[in-house]
């Protein structure tokens, strides 16, 4: 027997093994850029040796499958809105939260119900991050309840991450304790799987221009801008057709104003082949009132599709001189930058080739988990 071998055998049993970082993910409903950078984030995590738990509502994970990155998913159904069921959320999450060394919350929806859940009931203190990807956009009296709510979410949070600079000044004026940007790295898209003909072949576009906005069908998007300057384009020759790529509560209605004044676009519904729609696409629009970092916006400028967007929240950072930048609200401007690129073949091609070189100042995938890891790290949590 080698008794050699034996000794340390039972000495590296005897020896305790470092802790294992263990984190908990939350998010709301999301289709979207949230989930889809909570699934990166996870993967990413899981990667460096975390144990991540993703918490969300069952439809996330039909969604975007967390559990394929190699996290463990719990659901939580956290609404979209303020709800009854936001006491029960709040005690499911706090049991997947029992021995979390950090909770770390993607908007303002998941950090409400994570700062109740790790509230006045943690029998020790639990670290809460909370990236805020969005902004509050609406008005009245539903807007200041939000206003209000928001205040708590960032107060309740060691720290908050926001996605755009807009955001992180916005938290700070609410009272966050520790407010930094926090970038949200786009997920690579998966190479297109038919080629530019094929795909404008579909839509009958073999000779015409096409345009692509992609994007939920909801108030943020300013989808009624864009159908008024698609009005405009029945104007020009050959008329481009505009699709877009999404679906929302705003369907019907924008679908019977399409008919109603028979514009020239179409409504796709949810697609998985973004990546074929952009390697289709002559012109890539963004028409929302606000953004921090449209996920859109970095998967066309990567591809190499010239760019209109609106010059709202952190979309002019994110693009610099790469994408024609025109006012929110503004269906001629949009339009007419629209029209304009669509005639200059050369503006088209140096947007293509700034776009390309644009994407490559953004923080990748890895340097995003890098950051977050160091902030878990920064707070102590092991």
């Amino acid at each position: 027997m080698d008794t050699t071998t034996s000794t340390e055998s039972t000495e590296s049993r005897g020896r305790a093994e470092p802790a294992r970082l263990r984190a908990v993910l939350v998010l709301a409903g999301s289709t979207g850029g949230i989930g889809a950078h909570v699934r990166s984030l996870a993967a990413g995590l899981v990667g460096r040796g975390v144990a991540v738990t993703v918490c969300g509502p069952a439809a996330t994970e039909e969604h975007f499958d967390f559990s394929a990155t190699g996290a463990r998913f719990r659901p939580v159904e956290i609404a979209a809105g303020p709800r009854p069921s936001d006491r029960a959320a709040a005690r499911e999450l706090r049991a997947a939260c029992t021995h979390a060394h950090v909770v770390h919350a993607h908007g303002l929806r998941a950090g409400l119900v994570a700062g109740n859940a790790l509230g006045r009931h943690r029998v020790r203190r639990t670290p809460l991050v909370l990236t805020l990807h969005n902004a509050v956009l609406v008005g009245g009296a539903k807007g200041a309840l939000t206003r209000v709510l928001e205040g708590r979410a960032v107060r309740a949070a060691d720290v908050v991450l926001g996605a755009s600079a807009d955001l992180v000044d916005r938290a700070r004026g609410l009272g966050a304790r520790d407010a930094r940007l926090g970038p949200v790295s786009a997920p690579a898209l998966a190479p297109a799987g038919r080629d530019r003909a094929a795909v404008r072949a579909e839509f009958g576009a073999a000779d015409r221009p096409l345009l692509l906005a992609v994007g939920r069908l909801a108030p943020q998007k300013a989808y009624p801008v864009l159908l008024d300057a698609a009005r405009r384009w029945t104007e020009d020759r050959p008329t481009p057709l505009l699709v877009i790529a999404g679906d929302g509560p705003l369907r019907e209605s924008l679908q019977e104003r399409i008919d109603a004044e028979s514009l020239p676009v179409r409504l796709l519904g949810h697609r998985a082949d973004v990546a074929d729609l952009l390697g289709a696409a002559d012109v890539a629009v963004l028409s929302s009132r606000w953004e921090a970092r449209a996920l859109v916006a970095q998967e066309a400028l990567r591809t190499g599709v010239p760019l209109v967007a609106t010059a709202v929240g952190g979309v002019p950072e994110l693009v610099g001189d790469a994408a024609v930048l025109v006012p929110h609200d503004d269906a001629d401007a949009l339009a007419d930058a629209v029209t304009a690129l669509l005639a200059d073949p050369a503006r088209r091609s140096e947007l293509a080739a700034a776009g390309r070189v644009q994407a490559g100042t953004w923080p990748d995938a890895r340097e995003t988990i890098a950051q977050v890891l160091s902030i878990y790290e920064e707070l102590g949590p092991v």
